[in-house]
């Protein structure tokens, strides 16, 4: 179970579609603008891992047409996120929208996130922890997974409305959106290659 807990921590902790949006939104409208967001990320992210452990997804992907539009489509979703990050230009704000990115946004996010199928598919696949009791396994890795998700993304979301308060020279906001960019290609490539 440790192994599983430290798995957690570094899946969710590194920078994905989830987060950085969340960082993104806590950069451009502030700390308590998040909060509907964050919300719907976990909505999101439940129903992924709902479909995961349900096998729903598994179904799903075996139609190789769907599966490659469904990849197609949050490719395209996840690079025109990475390329709204890296030309934000000297100016610390990862996603700018006219319109502040609210609930269902997020939920729609999670859903076509390709790196929540693999961290799902991952935790739910590997890491036995109770093998003959596969309902018991699913709730403790299910608890396991909202008690460390919830920190992390409340802390994304921290660091983003930090930023915003900050007045950073104009080549470190260049710096840190063209970081993330990169940071949001890495986890498109890996999603990518393991589907």
């Amino acid at each position: 179970m440790i192994n599983f807990i430290f798995a957690c921590l570094f899946i969710l902790s590194t920078p994905g579609p989830g987060v950085l949006s969340t960082a993104g939104l806590g950069a451009a409208y502030g700390f308590r603008a998040g909060l509907a967001y964050i919300a719907g990320l976990f909505v999101g992210s439940n129903l992924v891992m709902l479909a995961v452990v349900s096998g729903l997804a598994a179904l799903v992907f075996q139609f190789n047409g769907l599966r490659i539009a469904l990849l197609i489509a949050s490719t395209a979703y996840l690079l025109y996120l990475a390329a709204r990050i890296a030309f934000a230009g000297s100016k610390v704000a990862f996603i700018h929208s006219d319109k502040q990115p609210g609930f269902w946004a997020a939920v729609t996010l999670q859903i076509i996130n390709p790196k929540a199928y693999v961290v799902g598919t991952t935790m739910f696949s590997g890491f036995s922890i109770y093998p003959d009791a596969f309902l018991i396994e699913v709730i403790i890795k299910a608890i396991i997974l909202n008690t460390i998700w919830i920190p992390v993304h409340f802390a994304w979301l921290y660091a983003g409305a930090s930023l915003k308060k900050l007045n950073l020279a104009d080549t470190t906001q260049q710096a840190i959106n063209i970081f993330m960019a990169l940071a949001m290609l890495a986890v498109v490539g890996l999603a990518a290659l393991s589907t």
